[in-house]
C-alpha cells in the first residue's frame, strides 16, 4: 500500500480533525457549519481542530468571530485555533491574528505507518521504564514533564487523572527512571474508530538527553500501538525532536501551529 504524503494528510484530516472525537471525559465535540470544535472545563483542551476547507474571507471572519464569542460566553479565559498550514484561506492566520489570537511556535506534523517503525526497546544503562496507571505515576510524569519543558503540569495532571479513571484502554503511560527518579515521560493517545494513534510528551530532563531515551519510548509505544491494531503514528513535533522522529521513519505532512485567544481582563 502506497504511504503517498497527500493521502496520509487526507486520512488524518478527516479522522481526526473533521470527525474529531472527545479526547478525554467530560468534553464534547460541537459542530457547525464552518469549524469543528472541542469544549470542556478550564483545565481540558478548549480550541477549534478544523475548518472547511471552503471558507472565504467573509465567512472565514465570521467563523472567527462566533468561536471568540462562544467561548467567552463559556468564561474560558483561553482557547486555541490549531491552525494547519493547508487550511484555508490562504490568510487565516492573519485574520487570527487581527481578531486579537497570539500564534504560538509552530510544530511539524508527522505520521509513520506503524508497521515501518523499529519497535525494540533499547535503554542506557542504569534507565528502566514504568507505565503510569495510578495517582503516584501521574504525580512522576507530571514531575518529569515540569523539568523537561519549564511548564506547569496542573493541566497535563487533571487530563491525564481524568483518563485514568474513566477511559485507561485509550491512554498509554510510560515514564523512563533513574531509581525514584523520572528523567523522561511520554504518553500515547489511542483513538478508537481509527487508524491512528498519537504520540505526546517525549520530554527529557537536560542531563539524560542524547542517550536515546526519546526513541526508546518511541518505540514502546509504536510497540503498543502494533499490538492494539492501529496503523498509524502521529505527533506534532517541535524543532528538538522532529530529526529523530524522521530517522525513525516518519514523515513530514505539514506544520501545524497554535493560535491562542486570550480573554481580555
Amino acid at each position: 500500500m502506497t504511504h503517498d504524503r497527500d493521502i496520509l494528510l487526507t486520512l488524518f484530516d478527516r479522522e481526526l480533525r473533521e470527525h474529531a472525537r472527545p479526547d478525554g471525559p467530560g468534553v464534547r465535540v460541537e459542530r457547525t457549519a464552518d469549524v469543528v470544535r472541542q469544549a470542556g472545563a478550564a483545565d481540558d483542551w478548549n480550541g477549534v481542530v478544523w475548518s472547511s476547507p471552503g471558507l472565504d474571507a467573509v465567512r472565514a471572519d465570521a467563523a472567527i468571530a462566533e468561536q471568540v464569542e462562544h467561548f467567552t460566553a463559556l468564561g474560558r479565559d483561553a482557547f486555541e485555533w490549531k491552525l494547519y498550514a493547508h487550511d484555508r484561506p490562504a490568510d487565516l492566520g492573519q485574520r487570527l491574528v487581527r481578531a486579537g489570537f497570539v500564534a504560538e511556535p509552530p510544530e511539524t506534523l508527522l505520521v509513520a505507518p506503524v508497521a515501518d517503525l523499529p519497535t525494540a526497546v533499547e535503554l542506557p544503562e542504569g534507565v528502566t521504564l514504568r507505565t503510569v496507571t495510578d495517582a503516584a505515576g501521574v504525580e512522576l510524569m507530571a514531575a518529569a514533564h515540569e523539568r523537561a519543558f519549564g511548564s506547569d503540569g496542573s493541566r497535563l495532571r487533571h487530563q491525564v487523572l481524568a483518563r485514568l479513571a474513566a477511559a485507561p484502554d485509550s491512554f498509554v503511560g510510560v515514564l523512563a527512571m533513574v531509581g525514584d527518579e523520572p528523567v523522561s515521560s511520554a504518553r500515547m493517545e489511542l483513538y478508537p474508530g481509527t487508524g491512528f494513534a498519537g504520540l505526546w510528551g517525549g520530554g527529557t530532563v537536560e542531563p539524560w538527553r542524547g542517550r536515546g531515551i526519546y526513541r526508546a519510548l518511541v518505540a514502546y509505544r509504536a510497540r503498543i500501538a502494533a499490538e492494539r491494531g492501529f496503523r498509524y503514528l502521529q505527533v506534532d513535533a517541535t524543532d528538538l525532536s522532529r530529526p529523530i522522529l524522521q530517522r525513525l521513519g516518519f514523515r513530514v505532512l505539514t506544520t501545524t501551529t497554535p493560535y491562542v485567544y486570550r480573554r481580555r481582563a
